[in-house]
Order: C-alpha cells, then structure tokens, then sequence
C-alpha cells in the first residue's frame, strides 16, 4: 500500500471507452492506495443480467421502475481472489455478467433513464467517505463532477478488441475478433450518443491513450497524477 506523506483521502474517477483498461487500471490503483474500488461498469452489467433474466422489456418504463424495486446490488471481497465481487440479491455473479450476451445488451440498458438514476445515487452514497477509485462512463461528468482527481482512459479499437478477447478466453468464452470489434464499436456509439449521461471525457480530465501502454504503466501514470493532485490540493 502506498502512503504519501500529509495525503488525504480523494475520490479518483476513471471514465473512457470499453476495453481501453479502466476496471483493472481502477482495481490495482485502489490496491495500492488502500482504497475502496467501485466497478460501476459491473452494476450496469448486474442491472442487464436481472433484465435478461426476468425478461424485463428495457422499453416498457413500468416493467423498469417494477423490477428495480427488486434489485439488490453488493460488493463483497472475495479471499480466494484477493478482489471485490458483485452481487445480485445475493448471488456473485462476478463471471457471469462478463459473458458477450451480456455485453450486447448492456449499453442499451445504460441508456435507460430510471435505470442511471437508481444506480447513480447509490455511486454517489458509495462516494461519501472519499477514498475510492470509481470507473465508469460518466463519473467525473455526473458522478461526480467535482472529483479531486479525473482521468479518461482510451485506445485504440484493435487493441481494445484484444484485449477483451483475452479476458474473454479467460473465463473459457471463445469469441472471434471480428465480433468482438463489431461490439466495441456498436458500444461506442451508443454510450457517446445516448441522450441520459452520454460518454464524454470532462473538461478537467487527464487523458491517457493506452494503446501502447503496458498495464503497469498506465497503473503509475494514474499513481503519479495521484500524488501531484495530492501535492496541490496539500498547500
């Protein structure tokens, strides 16, 4: 864990694109921090898993605002994987909700107004003590907006696209490339043109292409701008 001198405890929001390295980036800098990381990407995911489960049409508003009243999310940290889990009403669904039927349809469920409200607000409760690193798609432009730190993570597709084959082959799942770039894109476009919290990188963000970044790289480059916020907010 790192400890910088007269530090205080900050909120670090991570947006950009998917696939471009913002979860596992977020994961390992709260490790190293010691602070609490939020997957707010995982709590869409979790959200898209119960829809498709219980067959919610994401159109249907009623049926929306109904089977939100059911969901019940948590992040419990698991031992075995010395990392945090999501859990739906209980059940970790950590593996399940990385699979590609899930990933076709979250960013439709993202766009849905009810469903960015009910999560966002309990980003935001997650957000009060400070000490958290949160990745998303809208936390330093909604989230929160007044976050000490933000950056905007991207890369180009073609790496994005390997590296979500890999952590697909990971958990067993065989994709081809192709689909996998035809998802990537198709989620770019939704999540930068939806109407409610669209995709965008926020005036006082700190971009970081990660394209040709190795994964500890872009781990310091986010430590460092840590410290420098630290130093600055700390005069």
């Amino acid at each position: 864990m790192i400890q910088y001198q007269g530090s205080k405890n900050i909120i670090i929001a991570i947006d950009g694109y998917s696939g471009c390295g913002k979860s596992s980036t977020a994961k390992s800098v709260a490790a190293r921090l010691g602070y609490a990381y939020i997957d707010t990407g995982a709590m869409y995911r979790a959200v898209t898993l119960y829809f498709y489960r219980h067959r919610v049409e994401h159109t249907d508003k009623e049926q929306v605002r109904k089977a939100l009243t059911s969901i019940l999310l948590e992040f419990k940290f698991d031992e075995a994987t010395k990392s945090s889990h999501i859990y739906l009403n209980g059940e970790n669904i950590e593996s399940l909700i990385r699979q590609m039927h899930i990933s076709e349809r979250v960013s439709q469920v993202s766009t849905i107004a009810e469903v960015r409200h009910f999560l966002v607000a309990q980003q935001r409760q997650m957000g009060t003590k400070k000490g958290i690193v949160m990745d998303g798609r809208d936390i330093g432009t909604v989230v929160f907006p007044n976050a000490e730190l933000k950056i905007f993570m991207t890369a180009q597709v073609a790496t994005r696209a390997l590296r979500r084959q890999k952590e697909l082959e990971n958990l067993g799942q065989h994709v081809v490339l192709s689909e996998i770039i035809t998802n990537l894109e198709k989620r770019d476009l939704i999540d930068s043109t939806r109407e409610e919290s669209p995709l965008r990188k926020a005036n006082d963000a700190i971009e970081i292409d990660t394209t040709n970044l190795e994964f500890e790289e872009q781990v310091e480059r986010v430590l460092e701008l840590m410290k420098v916020e630290n130093n600055l907010t700390n005069r």
